[in-house]
Formats: structure tokens, C-alpha cells, sequence
């Protein structure tokens, strides 16, 4: 058996997301499909986050096994890429990692980033790859509430009604606020996310910068989701890396 480390970029536009499913194509399903016509088998893949229809990656890092003739990773690269050269899907690296490497459960950190058109003028060349905000948004107060979200908390307003997380306890690390131009880009990290966390922040915070009166401190202490705002669309978020300790491949 050869453990394959590979890391995807992908876009999630017509995706129903990273997991497999019979509502339509998935980026675990494309990968499976492009793997089985090179090597005859159907292994699953695993990834470091599941991410949702919609969302985005520029560096998803999975892993999958081959047994029997087990192609270097170079070929392994190329015949990925030839199947799924019509698909959203690309493959920027392949290893090979041990064997006992799990993309999933050895990550130690998952990196975001969400990305706001904040102009008047309607979306067109960046259409499905950011939220569209055509108000003007206070930089300063959505910086200043974020800092309250840093650290370890409850973050149970914060996660989606669906999520299967047996804890709502997550560590933050990360959160910063930056503009460029018309842009204004949200970067988060931390181990884990709960289901929606960085899209329910994302969109409270939003509230914020428009002047709606939401206080961190409440939606901590509410306990409900109802407390926080509105969930930011897919469109805006990307999975950007997954980090490991330097024995994990």
C-alpha cells in the first residue's frame, strides 16, 4: 500500500461541496472518479476540511491509498490532473506519505479567508467568488468586535443548527481584517471550525460594520444562534492551507 498526500485547489461553484453524496458532484467524488480511471479502484479520500457547496479552496491538502503497481507521485499528479482537466479541480502537489499520515485528524491547524466586495457597482468578473456588499462598512467597529472573538470560547451562536461537533468550545487563533482597494478580506485560523463558524462571524461582523447594534459579548452569553447575524454566502469563503507538524508526512 502507498499513501498519496495531495493538496487541490478547487472552485465550488457547481459543487455540492467537499463530501460525497447522490445530490450532485462533489470534490470528493470528482477526485474519486479521476483516481479509479487511472488505477482501476475507488479509495476514499480524506481531506483536512469538509467544506460546504459554494466554497472555495486554493489549497486543500487530502489523502488517499493505492495498492498493487503504486505510481510514483509524480504520475500519480499527472493522471489525476488528465481526468480532471474538464473539472473545478486541480491537483497543485502529490506525495507520498506515511502510512499512517491522516490529512484530517494530523492537521494541527486550519487557515480561511473570506473575501467582501464592499462597492456600489454590482459584481461581474468576481461573480461567485465574494460576498457583494454594496453599503458602506465601518473597517473600524467589524475590527474592533473581531478582537473579542480571539481565544478560546463557547462558540454555540456561532455554529450551524446541523453541526455534528460533539463540543462548541473552539479555540480562535486568528482574525484579522484587511482592505485593498475595494476588497475588504477576513483570515481566520485555528485547529477546528465548527459547521458555518467563519460564515456566521463573517456575517455578524458585517452587521457591524453597517451599523447594527450586535455585541460579541451577548452572542457569546445568548447561546444561540438566533443572537448572531445572518450567515455570509459560500461565495466569499476559501479554504487556503492545512498545517502539519513536520513528522505528520
Amino acid at each position: 500500500m502507498t499513501r498519496y498526500k495531495v493538496t487541490l485547489e478547487y472552485d465550488g461553484t457547481n459543487l455540492i461541496g467537499w463530501q460525497e453524496n447522490r445530490q450532485g458532484p462533489s470534490v470528493q467524488s470528482l477526485m474519486k472518479d479521476a483516481i479509479e480511471k487511472f488505477s482501476a479502484s475507488r479509495p476514499d479520500v480524506v481531506a483536512a476540511g469538509r467544506t460546504d457547496a459554494g466554497v472555495h479552496a486554493t489549497a486543500m491538502v487530502a489523502h488517499f491509498d493505492l495498492f498493487g503497481s503504486e505510481p510514483d507521485a509524480d504520475t500519480v499528479m499527472r493522471a489525476l490532473n488528465f481526468y480532471l482537466s474538464d473539472k473545478p479541480v486541480s491537483v497543485l502537489k502529490c506525495e507520498v506519505a506515511s502510512n499512517d499520515f491522516n490529512a484530517r485528524f494530523d492537521c494541527v491547524a486550519r487557515h480561511y479567508k473570506y473575501i467582501v466586495l464592499n462597492r456600489r457597482a454590482p459584481v461581474v468578473l468576481q461573480k461567485n467568488r465574494v460576498y457583494w456588499v454594496p453599503r458602506p462598512l465601518n473597517i473600524d467597529a467589524m475590527k474592533s468586535a473581531a478582537q473579542k472573538l480571539l481565544g478560546n470560547h463557547d462558540f454555540t451562536s456561532f455554529r450551524a443548527s446541523e453541526c455534528q461537533a460533539k463540543s462548541p468550545i473552539k479555540t480562535l487563533d486568528k482574525i484579522e481584517i484587511t482592505q485593498s482597494g475595494d476588497e475588504i478580506i477576513f483570515e481566520f485560523s485555528a485547529r477546528s471550525f465548527l459547521h458555518h463558524m467563519v460564515r456566521n462571524i463573517v456575517g455578524t461582523l458585517i452587521e457591524i460594520g453597517l451599523g447594527k447594534p450586535y455585541d460579541i459579548d451577548a452572542i457569546f452569553a445568548a447561546h444561540d444562534r438566533s443572537a448572531a447575524g445572518p450567515t455570509a454566502p459560500a461565495a466569499g469563503l476559501y479554504f487556503i492551507r492545512a498545517d502539519y507538524d513536520s513528522n505528520d508526512d
